[in-house]
């Protein structure tokens, strides 16, 4: 970004320029400049030089002399330059490069080899990233490019004390059932520059819950630190923090005040939220092995959302705009959890605030991923300080629900994904253990005992434990959480899919809109089985795979213009991934309260993924840039807190109610069979009231699928379609479902709809009235490049009329709407 910034390079997602641009992170680059210091030097018993982050591998030297070396991303360094800086300094930052640096590691390590050595071939990336302490996708992954960046990725400045200086504050919640009271535990780490003993007076101040504490504290030179326990005033009525969708999100102000001896003050003004977590894992009645769900502030909740990756290859490009608006669309979208995938970075600040804020959960991994790692003395020393560091940092975010030791790094071991000889394996399983156990485990639970702790994901919790931290079968579906991927068996099929206790990882891959595409490709690269588009698919096989599963339930683009058939294309993967997607989660929810053949009790459906890093084919719901795809909008309705979920089995259809709501409700299940050639229903019906418990999915409805179309008339599996929603007291009402009674490529009646649109503005939003001739599969509405979102999207229109807003990220006109509106049903692609 620095060579962009200065002209000499061009946007590295343009065309093929990741391979173009592999001289740069191939290169050593050295940073420098000159400063003035804004103080007398003279006058400041310490002053120091802090990097918040660096990457990753760089000598430090100011006028000339080093002053510290850094080797690790993740970490925070502070290197003592009292004695060096003058009131004009120079300082520099020689940067080694990434890649020649993780080389030379793992040929010093000669004992043996920790694998991979290198990714596939299909990722054109680098190789022995598991030798270096930094954001491991950098390197390349099967959904993102290769940029091994090198530079300052955070803040860096110059603090200058005396007596002494704050480093970390932290508060921990925590509720004593027993006295039915709150309690605070706050943290504070100090640099201790004074050379004798530190008295002082530190006091905390919660106004809103009438609680003041006066403490007498004393500091020991060097870093010490203070723990004390806030009791939070039992007349306080303490509102606590909730999930989106559960509750409210209240925090509370608090001022830290320390006035140290010789009138020395440091105050810290904080929001502090109250809520407390648990991890069941228990025996479930009808069922060998254990439970894993999350209760949240005594509360079971299921979690509904999905995987987070690094937001750009550059991660000093990730504004908090950019933040903002893809955490707001997890909302927007029902979710109320994120897993911060194991291969990426410890995310900015910003990030778990706005989470905090939105009511996200974060299922936090630590930064391993989809490889074995070395475990020498000075890699686990690095690997003790980031720990550490990212721990007291992070700890206070009620956000943080739980900290995972790694991504797939148990099942790598347990599948041998490596091919390692049986002989060797050990050598493996010990590294693993005195990595993940013995040290990360070991910090985390010293450091914050208020949340739990798991070794790897997907895992089997406690009987991982007992197994010696390495379960033979990390993806039982009896215990704790599976990864779960297939994509040659038909997805539409529920059968297919795990039963599991908590489902952390899924998902189906697509093409990002052509209008994404369009900024980083030339005129050259739209077509399906271009060099571009097959240099874009890390994946092996991926675009060959999306077509197969596409082609199971829809015939394909035939158009013989390229460029229609390229984006007719793109259209069909986005529809394929979102019905996939669909299918799987739905089975997730509605297996939440029951136990088949000991398997069920599912508690957790986080998809694969939720973001984009660059403009490719992947998994993700949101395009690089934050376009929703088809996808994000299905999430929008397959995650919403009150569903009806329909599955066939021998012929029966049946209807499950879902509920996240907190409260029983009295529902009427209203169902519609429509003919393909009509907007007409052909028959419509409601069920008898339903109780539907709160947290709960309940069988509502069942009938076998001939009585059903008898009962209607004149239909077939081909020429008809069910459509149902649920409808309570007031307000209470659910999106409209679907279930398709045959593959659409077999759909009789199907006609191509004669689609139109008329946009009005409503202040600060636009109305998109549609109109029909016929019923239409997946109706999608797309304004390219017009930045924002609608209500409903990708939908089935069964009705004449349907309206449809849309909310713009940036001021718009609805003539620039108009202009660019293009209006899409399946039946346009044929």
């Amino acid at each position: 970004t620095a060579l962009l910034r200065g002209g000499l390079v061009q946007d590295p997602y343009y065309r093929f320029n990741d391979l173009a641009y592999r001289w740069i992170s191939l290169d050593n680059w050295t940073y420098s400049r000159t400063f003035e210091t804004p103080f007398d030097v003279s006058k400041w018993q310490k002053v120091n030089l802090v990097f918040e982050g660096v990457d990753t591998v760089a000598q430090i030297l100011v006028n000339n002399v080093t002053v510290g070396r850094t080797d690790n991303m993740f970490n925070r360094y502070s290197f003592d330059i009292t004695s060096v800086i003058k009131k004009v300094s120079f300082i520099e930052v020689r940067f080694l490069s990434a890649i020649s640096y993780a080389a030379e590691k793992n040929r010093y390590h000669k004992a043996y080899q920790v694998p991979p050595e290198c990714p596939p071939p299909v990722q054109k990336g680098e190789c022995h990233v598991n030798f270096i302490r930094k954001e491991q996708c950098s390197f390349s992954w099967d959904w993102g490019p290769s940029f091994p960046t090198q530079g300052i990725w955070k803040d860096v400045r110059i603090e200058a004390y005396n007596i002494c200086h704050l480093i970390y504050f932290s508060y921990i919640p925590s509720y004593v059932k027993s006295a039915q009271q709150w309690s605070l535990e706050i943290e504070s780490v100090f640099d201790v520059v004074s050379s004798k003993p530190v008295a002082g007076l530190m006091t905390v101040n919660i106004p809103k819950l009438q609680t003041q504490q006066i403490y007498t504290v004393k500091l020991h030179p060097g870093e010490d630190s203070i723990v004390l326990l806030l009791n939070i005033n039992k007349s306080a009525s303490v509102e606590t923090w909730w999930p989106n969708g559960h509750g409210n999100q209240t925090g509370y102000y608090m001022t830290t005040t320390f006035i140290m001896e010789a009138g020395y003050k440091i105050e810290r003004l904080s929001e502090v939220y109250f809520r407390t977590v648990e991890l069941v894992e228990e025996p479930i009645p009808g069922s060998s092995g254990l439970s894993f769900y999350f209760r949240i502030n005594g509360l079971p909740i299921f979690f509904k959302g999905s995987n987070w990756i690094p937001a750009d290859s550059f991660q000093d490009r990730v504004t908090s705009d950019i933040l903002r608006r893809l955490l707001q669309s997890t909302v927007d979208a029902h979710m109320n959890a994120l897993r911060v995938w194991g291969g990426g970075v410890y995310e900015q600040d910003e990030f778990y605030d706005i989470c905090d804020e939105l009511g996200i959960m974060i299922w936090q991994d630590f930064m391993f991923a989809c490889a074995l790692y070395p475990t020498d003395q000075n890699y686990l020393e690095s690997v003790r300080a980031e720990v550490t560091h990212q721990v007291k940092r992070l700890k206070s975010h009620p956000s943080i629900i739980l900290w995972s030791g790694n991504n797939e790094n148990e099942a790598a071991i347990a599948d041998n994904w490596f091919s390692i000889p049986y002989a060797e394996k050990n050598v493996f399983v010990k590294d693993y253990v005195m990595l993940y156990v013995k040290n990360i485990r070991e910090i985390v639970l010293a450091e914050d005992k208020s949340r739990p702790f798991i070794v790897s994901s997907p895992t089997n919790g406690l009987e991982t434990i007992k197994e010696g931290w390495l379960s033979p079968n990390p993806y039982d579906t009896h215990y704790g959480d599976v990864h779960f991927y297939d994509y040659t068996r038909d997805c539409w099929d529920w059968r297919i899919y795990p039963k599991a206790r908590f489902a952390s990882e899924y998902g189906f891959q697509s093409w990002p809109s052509f209008s994404t595409l369009e900024k980083v490709s030339s005129a050259d690269d739209w077509s399906y089985a271009s060099n571009f588009s097959l240099h874009r698919q890390h994946h092996a096989s991926g675009n060959y795979e999306m077509l197969q599963q596409a082609g199971l339930h829809f015939k394909l683009p035939q158009s013989a213009d390229p460029l229609k058939k390229f984006k007719d294309t793109i259209y069909l993967t986005q529809v394929m991934q979102a019905q996939c997607i669909k299918t799987e989660t739905e089975f997730y929810r509605r297996s939440q309260s029951e136990v088949i053949d000991g398997q069920g009790h599912t508690m957790g459906a986080l998809y694969w993924q939720l973001n984009d890093i660059w403009q490719a084919p992947s998994w993700a719901s949101l395009e690089y840039g934050g376009k929703w795809k088809m996808l994000h909008y299905f999430a929008q309705h397959f995650f919403s807190p009150l569903l009806p979920v329909a599955y066939e089995d021998g012929g029966v259809l049946h209807i499950y109610g879902v509920s996240d709501l907190h409260s029983d409700c009295e529902l009427t299940l209203k169902v519609s069979v429509h003919q393909w050639s009509s907007v007409e229903p052909l028959c419509t019906f409601a069920t008898g009231d339903v109780t539907v418990r709160a947290g709960s999915a309940a069988p509502i409805y069942k009938e076998p699928v001939n009585d059903l179309l008898k009962r209607c008339g004149n239909c077939t599996r081909q020429s008809c379609v069910v459509t149902f929603y649920l409808v309570g007291k007031g307000e209470l009402y659910s999106p409209r479902n679907y279930h398709f009674l045959s593959s659409l490529k077999d759909a009789v009646g199907l006609e191509k709809a004669q689609l139109s649109a008329t946009i009005s503005q409503q202040s600060d939003h636009y109305i998109f009235v549609l109109q029909t001739t016929a019923v239409a599969p997946f109706v999608w509405l797309d304004v390219e490049n017009i930045k924002g979102r609608f209500n409903d999207n990708g939908f089935l229109m069964t009705q004449k009329r349907k309206v449809v807003v849309f909310y713009p990220w940036e001021p718009t006109s609805i003539k620039e709407l108009e202009r660019s509106l293009c209006l899409t049903s399946l039946s346009d692609i044929y």
